[in-house]
């Protein structure tokens, strides 16, 4: 029986890039000493990864997504799965309103694609600013995945392109407003296709963009 096709990802080696075959990929990585690669099935998910950057941690190269959800799948087989080949956001906020963060991960690898942080706001407009950052990167380097969430009011807010916060407008929190009627205004002014799906926390665990803090 013929192998499956593999698509080998090197990020850090001779020549960085996206090979079919392992002697390709090997050429390319044999001898260097900080040399990033990885294999994947598709060439979506090899294309989505190159693009996202390697791995945070040189130790677990292979921990993804997929391989944290097995143990919950294998117990229930007729559970649906999550699109790994995708982006997740998230946002934390110690006090409310208080200290605010959101990012963006690659499902698959966990890899943080991008994070913002605001001394002043709240977790609603952090679930919000994340979706709208998501989107824009996808836009910026031409990826068609989907883009994942676990707040439901986020998702309505982007669907009305209207950050509906109720926070109180004063000195302290003026950036984070100039920073939302930024997203408001790309909102208007971008088309899209992307899919904005909710990550259901109650089947798979934690959204992969999840801080690991219960703080918010």
């Amino acid at each position: 029986m013929a192998s499956k096709q593999k698509y080998y990802v090197v990020w850090q080696g001779l020549k960085p890039g996206i090979y079919t075959s392992w002697d390709e990929c090997q050429a390319q990585v044999k001898g260097v000493a900080a040399a990033r690669y990885k294999s994947y099935k598709t060439m979506a998910e090899a294309e989505a990864a190159f693009k996202a950057g390697p791995p945070l941690a040189d130790s677990e190269p292979e921990l993804s997504c997929e391989t944290r959800l097995d143990a919950i799948l294998a117990a229930n087989p007729d559970m649906p799965r999550p699109e790994l080949n995708a982006i997740a956001t998230d946002a934390a906020c110690s006090g409310n309103p208080g200290v605010m963060e959101y990012r963006g991960v690659y499902v698959y690898t966990g890899t943080e694609l991008f994070h913002f942080s605001h001394p002043m706001g709240t977790n609603n407009i952090g679930e919000f600013l994340g979706i709208v950052h998501g989107l824009a990167y996808m836009k910026k380097h031409n990826l068609n995945l989907p883009l994942y969430t676990d707040s439901v009011n986020a998702m309505q807010w982007v669907e009305r392109k209207e950050c509906r916060t109720k926070l109180p407008y004063n000195d302290k929190t003026a950036d984070l407003y100039n920073i939302i009627h930024r997203a408001e205004a790309w909102l208007h002014s971008n088309s899209y296709n992307t899919p904005i799906l909710k990550w259901r926390t109650e089947l798979w665990g934690e959204i992969p963009a999840d801080f690991g803090r219960k703080d918010r």
